[in-house]
């Protein structure tokens, strides 16, 4: 029986472990190796961690993690939760069953990304979701905004800080005047004819044969539950406008007793830095309930 199981090896789920074992808990990470970031060669914004590779990051952290005795670290996917709080089963795909008194939820989202020929090979890459973590290192240049929905709107206002931009609708939205000329106040060109493809590093060919050359290109992209576990298990699930996640309490737990969440998969916005601090809080959170338990 292990006081916490940790399904997620990421960022925030590493973040928690790493307060349990200091607590000298009995921790179990269960980790399918996925982190979100994995499309991308440097992790930026980061404290104490700017431009490492952000593989570099997770595995000198997975090194630390594995010094504390107390801590074991299972390479496979969780398949179900079984239980109640102090007696919970998780069931791998791999046919393993563990026990454990309290879950942690760090399983990260995925993004649904716009279905532009061209656009998710070079997602991480020459396509970005936040202009804190990326848009330093293009240098000032041309930037074009993907429009996905409303959300695409704050991107464009705020991207001019880090370069020209263009805010392509691509018949996502449909700008209302006051709109149009909060953008074009702020210097961002709009363009309205649908996209055809990207193109070279991050060229956006236009369907009416245009190509437009930028140094990056952003998109607001709509999140979910990188899995059916949460829900699965009962979990409520809350929308946000970046998209669904795990509804939890200011202690980091959900509607289940006993299961908490952290990280992508139960805040916004998203970044590593936010995730780290996240996990870190919902381990402390989870040792208060192990020594006070209610």
């Amino acid at each position: 029986m292990q006081d916490v199981i940790v399904i997620g090896g990421s960022y925030a789920g590493m973040a928690a472990a790493l307060q349990l074992a200091r607590a000298r808990r009995t921790v179990l990470v269960i980790d399918a190796g996925q982190r979100r970031n994995r499309f991308a060669s440097h992790s930026h914004g980061f404290l104490g961690q700017d431009g490492v590779d952000p593989a570099e990051i997770h595995a000198r952290a997975k090194r630390q993690l594995l010094a504390y005795p107390t801590l074991r670290w299972v390479e496979s996917t969780a398949a179900a939760i079984t239980g109640e709080k102090d007696d919970f089963r998780i069931a791998t795909e791999g046919g393993d069953t563990f026990a454990g008194r309290r879950i942690l939820l760090a399983t990260g989202v995925i993004d649904r990304l716009p279905g532009i020929p061209g656009l998710a090979e070079r997602w991480g890459r020459a396509v970005f979701h936040c202009p804190y973590c990326h848009g330093y290192e293009l240098d000032r240049g041309r930037i074009g905004v993907i429009a996905t929905g409303p959300m695409s709107i704050h991107q464009a206002q705020l991207l001019p800080e880090w370069g020209e931009v263009t805010f392509l609708t691509n018949g996502a939205l449909t700008l209302e005047p006051a709109q149009r000329d909060d953008l074009r106040k702020r210097g961002v060109a709009i363009v309205e004819t649908p996209l055809a493809r990207i193109v070279d590093t991050a060229d956006v060919e236009l369907r009416d044969g245009r190509v437009l050359p930028f140094a990056g290109l952003f998109t607001a992209t709509r999140t979910e539950p990188a899995g059916p576990l949460a829900e699965a298990a009962g979990c409520a699930m809350i929308e946000t406008p970046m998209g669904r996640q795990i509804q939890t309490a200011d202690s980091k737990e959900t509607s289940i007793p006993g299961i908490f969440a952290c990280g992508d998969v139960a805040r916004t916005p998203h970044s590593v830095s936010l995730a780290v601090g996240d996990g870190a809080w919902a381990g402390a959170q989870l040792h208060r309930s192990l020594v006070c338990p209610e």
